[in-house]
């Protein structure tokens, strides 16, 4: 696919993706939701991509969606958006690949939304976040409302859905909403360094870690440890074996 918006650099088995629409402050258009589902595909049948980074160009990570595009939508138009953005934003989910959202200036409506659909969020410590679709008299419409108070709590996640307020990185951090600060002249090479030391891992364990954690948090603790349990045993018969090897042997591994 010839790209407009999207961007993929691969940095040894890290792949990064940049956001290039400076001029709209990155806002997700139809556009980027046809690039993007086409860049997860690409990824996913790439298996020199072991961890994927999501940043964006300029001073915003996604300011939110194109309003200019979504003024003239009917109730129809305005639920199959919603559903074109939740489709993309889960498939990003629930990649087989670690990915961490690179969180360089404003995290906004849709752009908070992008940022927690993925695995882990390292934000700049000018970035800003928040979801103020209630100032425009609507809602999110890209699962916010489903994933802000599973990450943040839901009184957390209630303040800032009613309140549309944008709040600090800092506060972003102490809520759960972000892992980790850095600098901004560090935000890449500090990233990029965390998606390095993943890939560096089993990857089939990496790739169990995301599933299992993701699929128990989404039943109960009982079915979640079953599942825990049952996969725990199927890595004695691939990569758990010569890992364990490679640790009494004080070797590498060879993945």
């Amino acid at each position: 696919m010839n790209y407009k918006i999207l961007s993929l650099k691969i940095d040894e088995n890290v792949g990064i993706i940049t956001i290039s629409r400076p001029e709209a402050m990155n806002a997700l258009n139809s556009l980027f939701f046809n690039e993007m589902n086409s860049m997860i595909s690409e990824i996913s049948e790439n298996d020199a991509i072991k961890v994927v980074i999501i940043t964006g160009e300029g001073k915003a990570f996604v300011a939110g969606a194109d309003i200019a595009e979504m003024v003239d939508k009917t109730q129809k138009d305005g639920e199959i958006f919603s559903k074109i953005g939740q489709k993309c934003f889960r498939d990003i989910e629930l990649l087989k690949k670690p990915v961490i959202a690179a969180v360089n200036g404003f995290a906004l409506g849709g752009g908070c939304e992008l940022s927690m659909a993925c695995d882990i969020r390292i934000a700049s410590e000018k970035a800003k976040f928040g979801q103020p679709e209630v100032n425009l008299g609507l809602i999110p419409g890209f699962a916010g409302t489903q994933r802000l108070s599973r990450i943040t709590g839901m009184g957390n996640a209630l303040l800032l859905l009613m309140t549309g307020d944008m709040i600090k990185a800092d506060e972003a951090l102490r809520i759960g909403l972000v892992q980790k600060l850095v600098e901004p002249e560090e935000l890449m090479n500090e990233t990029i360094k965390i998606a390095k030391k993943i890939a560096s891992k089993g990857p089939r364990a990496v790739q169990l870690v995301k599933e299992i954690s993701r699929k128990g948090y989404e039943t109960d603790f009982d079915n979640g440890s079953r599942l825990e349990a049952i996969n725990f045993g199927t890595l004695f018969e691939n990569e758990g074996t010569e890992g364990m090897k490679a640790f009494l042997e004080k070797r590498e591994a060879k993945w």
